[in-house]
């Protein structure tokens, strides 16, 4: 393939993209700090959740591990 092809498929790509981008429905800026907040919330409960799961799993591996050396 010649070298000004391959440069005019390139640029024909980015022109579709930015043609794409300006046809986009952005969020208003409210929508994305509410949705934001929501993330972060969910993921603060469950990065809750999965410490509290591990440090039960952790407990129950030390019981099992004391069992297992009293023998």
């Amino acid at each position: 393939m010649a070298d000004g092809a391959k440069k005019n498929r390139v640029a024909e790509y980015f022109k579709e993209v930015r043609a794409e981008i300006r046809k986009v429905t952005w969020p208003a800026r409210n929508e994305v700090v509410r949705m934001s907040a929501i993330v972060m919330i969910v993921l603060l409960a469950s990065s809750a959740f999965m410490a509290i799961v591990d440090y039960g799993f952790s407990w129950l591996m030390g019981l099992i591990v004391k069992l297992g050396t009293g023998l």
